[in-house]
């Protein structure tokens, strides 16, 4: 590890020594990758679903099957309480609903929205939207419980600072069940290591490659070494920034960016769709068509298709993954179903709405159509955004970068409080400082291998949180029925 580091260090300074370096790295992760990749994905006998896809969608229909289709009942309510309706002043903890929501998808809505969904259409065809839809429906439940969860184990400390999230409800929610607290400590734990290895990946390293990658490709005088590391600098800087402020100012930031950024991309992809109106209705219909009779260019299975569309909406909403609970936790309120509700609204916004105009921008355009764009995603949409100007793709790259270093900020939170929940509050300074180091090496550091394997750190996140989760069911049943019995009675008091 020493001599690992070392290497990073010297990278810095020395092209050569840079190549070297993820050579030696890419090569180490690669042997570690391979063993869990094959876990992860392992087909499931009869229907061919990757294992863990299979356990994401299983969750997914458990839960919204269990609370009764909450993710529809409760979906205006949803809405009210982002609106700040049942917001009291009172209540603990640090952000409001709105804020908890938007920190929460700031980390998911970003490059696999304008990247994933255009490879999950050129490798699925338009079938494979369907199936992100209902994959995302169900998610919302899983998302539902998972938060809810996250604010009934909170940990508040004496300063009024929250720490939530799996590994924290995995502990103590076992902790109640007679001769399984170890379970329960064991998932916690696994969890947390699992988070913390995420954020410095997927969450931190592959965002600011990206950016590198996203800027060079549009502005030619970007490329070369030097410009990587000022880059890396500029962005570990701008990061550093909000970071420190802990989650109020993630949340204050992302407030902000999150729905701006969202409404430009959804306008965007809006003017694309009016101005081909007439070919909506025919769109709309090939996406159920080919999701039940593929066209033999995309793969000519069902299996083929479906996969596309569960593994995108999988990996854009993380449903199931629980990352998302520890920003939901910080929330303002003493109702944990309150909270559940909001967390579903995140994989609608992601999935049914920013997804599906990016899918319906693709498929009017015939951008992925384009061999010569084959596995491009981000080019693929860029391509989309191109038919209203030339401008539109460097627009689209602005947005993309905005969209990853929200990322960045967000996913800092999350492994902030998984590492704190296995080294201690006053570790926190250590990690943040690991962090922004890894966001100055991301636009360096092209180490495919240990992105993989951070890839493979989120998708893991999943199995001990639903199994866990699943497990603890009945734990929330009896407060949902009390909390919508309440809403329905009218009793439910309100603040505006």
């Amino acid at each position: 590890m020493t001599h690992i580091l070392q290497a990073v260090i010297l990278s810095l300074f020395s092209f050569s020594a840079m190549a070297d370096v993820q050579e030696s790295i890419n090569h180490v992760f690669e042997k570690i990758n391979a063993p869990i990749a094959g876990f992860l994905f392992w087909p499931v006998p009869g229907i061919q679903l990757p294992l863990i896809v299979f356990v994401m969608v299983c969750g997914g229909v458990f839960f919204t099957v269990r609370f009764g289709f909450l993710n529809i009942r409760l979906f205006k309510h949803a809405i009210q309480v982002v609106q700040g309706k049942y917001d009291d002043p009172n209540d603990e903890g640090e952000i409001s609903h709105f804020q908890a929501l938007t920190s929460a998808l700031s980390a998911t809505v970003g490059l696999g929205n304008i990247a994933g969904v255009a490879v999950a259409i050129q490798l699925g065809g338009p079938g494979a939207v369907f199936w992100l839809w209902l994959s995302a429906f169900f998610g919302m439940s899983m998302k539902f419980a998972s938060c809810t969860f996250a604010q009934l184990y909170r940990d508040v400390r004496p300063d009024g600072t929250v720490i939530g999230g799996p590994m924290i409800y995995l502990r103590k929610g076992f902790a109640e069940v007679r001769n399984m607290p170890t379970v329960g400590k064991v998932l916690g734990v696994i969890y947390a290591i699992l988070t913390v290895g995420a954020s410095f990946g997927g969450g931190n390293m592959f965002q600011g490659n990206q950016t590198y990658e996203l800027l060079a490709s549009r502005f030619v005088s970007l490329q070369g070494f030097g410009p990587r590391v000022a880059i890396g600098v500029i962005l570990a800087v701008s990061a550093g920034i909000v970071l420190l402020g802990g989650i109020k100012r993630i949340a204050d930031v992302t407030s902000k960016l999150v729905p701006l950024m969202c409404g430009f991309y959804i306008l965007t992809c809006l003017v694309i769709i009016i101005s081909n109106i007439s070919a909506v209705p025919g769109l709309i219909a090939s996406v159920f068509a080919q999701a039940f009779a593929p066209d033999a260019l995309y793969g000519g299975t069902i299996a083929a298709v479906m996969i596309q569309g569960i593994k995108r909406a999988s990996f854009s909403n993380e449903a199931g993954v629980g990352s998302a609970a520890i920003a939901h936790a910080a929330a303002k309120t003493k109702e944990p179903v309150r909270e559940g509700t909001v967390a579903m609204i995140g994989p609608f916004i992601d999935t049914h709405l920013v997804c599906t105009f990016t899918s319906l921008a693709v498929l009017i355009t015939g951008a992925h159509l384009k061999p010569e764009l084959a596995g491009k995603g981000a080019e693929i949409t860029a391509e989309a955004f191109a038919t209203l100007g030339t401008f539109m793709p460097y627009a689209l790259t602005i947005a993309a970068i905005v969209f990853a270093y929200s990322t960045i900020i967000s996913w800092s939170y999350y492994g902030e409080k998984a590492w704190q929940s296995l080294f201690g509050d006053n570790s926190v300074m250590y990690y943040r400082m690991i962090y922004i180091l890894f966001v100055a090496l991301g636009p360096i550091l092209s180490l495919g291998a240990v992105l993989e394997f951070s890839d493979l750190m989120i998708l893991g996140m999943a199995f001990p949180n639903i199994i866990g989760m699943v497990f603890l069911s009945k734990k929330l049943m009896p407060m949902v029925k009390d909390y919508v019995g309440r809403l329905q009675s009218g009793k439910m008091p309100t603040y505006k």
